[in-house]
């Protein structure tokens, strides 16, 4: 969508599924020059450790390739467990829903370009 990509995680990944939907994504973001990631988790009810690191993963191989990562409609059990598990999310952005995902990863894409203008004082 735009310079966006949407991602919707509709099943509980299983440990293949989750590093083969991490290798696509940052792939995928690449290839097309996306500026950010939009992760939509609101289908999925719980998380495991491996789950929660290859999130982490996606939001560090995106910084890599310049792009922003957000995940929303996490499920409070979901954040409980992740918070419990002592699992940061680094490089990863969180949002209650898609449209306030949109929203942040279109002030962070404005940032970033406000932060990389010579012209900007």
């Amino acid at each position: 969508m735009g310079q966006f990509l949407l991602v919707t995680i509709q099943i509980d990944l299983y440990d293949r599924l989750a590093l083969d939907l991490a290798a696509d994504l940052v792939k995928t973001a690449s290839k097309t020059g996306a500026r950010g990631i939009l992760i939509d988790i609101s289908a999925v009810d719980i998380v495991d450790s491996f789950m929660g690191r290859i999130l982490s993963n996606i939001g560090a191989m995106a910084k890599l390739i310049a792009a922003e990562t957000v995940v929303v409609g996490m499920q409070p059990a979901v954040a409980i467990t992740l918070v419990e598990l002592g699992l940061p999310l680094n490089g990863i952005h969180t949002a209650l829903n898609v449209e306030k995902g949109m929203a942040l990863l279109r002030s962070k894409i404005a940032g970033i370009a406000g932060e990389t203008d010579p012209n900007n004082d």
